[in-house]
């Protein structure tokens, strides 16, 4: 099976999933937090997802990463690049942990997925599908060079769609 490719970034590891790294966020996808990813979100629906976007890598040749902190191995969230087939466009997609928000994790992790999404696997465009309520994300989105897109629209129509685009000297230009 193809896996996801090891990137380490100064303070994280992104790293292909792992069967135990479901057990850390089963609590938290069936709370509240969830909420802005369709949850709360069952434990057997937690493991469909996390496996459908470890195949992904195999079918797909993009997926989604564990994130972990490097000095301690501890999973502080996950970062993907995925299309499932209910995206009408391939999404940058992140999660933080609450214990470890606002410690710029999130966008360490999400800006070099997106970075390997250009460089490496060549895709043109990425876009970020958020709840119109999620500030933190959309402020994230932002601060990683998305636009709203107002002329996209999601799977969920009330999500806004955040597009980030490569520029040919490599760094990451809004969307006009």
């Amino acid at each position: 099976m193809t896996q996801a490719p090891t990137i380490e970034t100064q303070r994280l590891r992104l790293r292909h999933h792992r069967c135990e790294d479901i057990t850390p966020m089963v609590d938290l996808f069936a709370s509240d937090w969830a909420r802005y990813m369709g949850g709360p979100i069952s434990h057997d629906e937690l493991w469909r997802w996390i496996a459908a976007e470890t195949i992904s890598w195999e079918w797909l040749g993009y997926g989604s990463w564990a994130v972990e902190l490097r000095e301690t191995d501890t999973l502080i969230g996950q970062v993907g690049i995925n299309k499932p087939p209910r995206f009408p466009e391939v999404e940058l997609g992140w999660i933080v942990f609450p214990a470890y928000e606002g410690q710029g994790y999130a966008y360490e992790a999400a800006s070099a997925a997106r970075d390997w999404g250009f460089e490496t696997r060549g895709l043109q465009t990425l876009v970020s599908y958020i709840d119109p309520q999620n500030a933190r994300s959309i402020a994230l989105a932002k601060r990683l060079g998305g636009v709203l897109d107002t002329k996209e629209h999601g799977e969920d129509p009330e999500d806004l769609v955040y597009r980030h685009i490569p520029q040919t000297d490599g760094s990451v230009e809004a969307y006009a």
